[in-house]
């Protein structure tokens, strides 16, 4: 008897697979059965050592995201793919009346224009050879919530978890699922400075019910399950993997 999560026989795109949650998103693929192309703005070597030492199978794509258009044609030369995961991203940190063009321009390029522009990408592609896919886009805690000194980044993430309810509209029926992940407080380097901060560490880790920070293998798992056919009905969800934040 197959699995339902089952990724055998499934190529996989994951933007962002050099570190943190991109590359455990990788792994986690890798593990379930599908070929993964680990894509990254630098290098994704121990990622695909990674997935290797596992038995898994897995190459490298140089994508650096900061052109957001940089994925529009990306789909043209990979061959089938059937799984896309938008996790590229970055934040910058200052209070809203002191931030500037650049850091509000640099984090939406990256993380919702760049996303918009795979996705579409994507979905020609997989049209074009009258296909089936799934695309798990990453949002965000702060696709609900505001957050304090990022700016740019709250409003990218909330366009993010937007987009994926309009892809999913648009696309459901014409055999594309699109969903996204929201993840809480991870161990990531976007978070380092929040972890070295002994009063905004302590502040977060007190409303957490798990009590703990997640780690970026929470998120591995809960991208296998989208791109599987166990989630063949789930079209435009944003899924909170977060230790019961936004609960409390």
């Amino acid at each position: 008897m197959s699995s339902p999560f089952s990724l055998a026989g499934k190529t996989a795109v994951v933007t962002g697979a050099n570190t943190g949650i991109g590359q455990a998103i990788a792994l986690s693929l890798a593990e379930a059965g599908a070929e993964v192309i680990c894509a990254g703005r630098s290098a994704v070597t121990e990622t695909l050592d990674l997935i290797a030492a596992a038995g898994g199978k897995a190459r490298g794509l140089a994508l650096d995201l900061a052109d957001p258009l940089a994925g529009r044609k990306v789909f043209d030369n990979l061959g089938p793919v059937d799984i896309l995961v938008n996790n590229a991203g970055i934040i910058r940190r200052n209070d809203a009346v002191d931030f500037t063009e650049a850091d509000w321009d640099e984090v939406m390029d990256v993380n919702l224009k760049a996303v918009f522009f795979l996705c579409q990408g994507f979905a020609k592609a997989t049209f074009a050879r009258q296909a089936k896919g799934k695309i798990v886009n990453i949002a965000s805690l702060l696709s609900f919530q505001g957050g304090i000194r990022i700016a740019s980044y709250t409003s990218s993430k909330s366009g993010v978890a937007g987009l994926t309810k309009l892809l999913a509209n648009e696309w459901a029926a014409k055999g594309i699922n699109v969903n996204a992940i929201a993840p809480g407080y991870i161990v990531t380097n976007n978070t380092e400075a929040l972890r070295a901060d002994p009063v905004r560490n302590k502040s977060i880790l007190d409303r957490i019910p798990a009590g703990h920070w997640g780690e970026a293998s929470d998120i591995g798992g809960t991208a296998v399950f989208l791109a599987s056919p166990a989630a063949d009905y789930i079209h435009g969800a944003i899924l909170n993997v977060d230790g019961g934040w936004l609960a409390r």
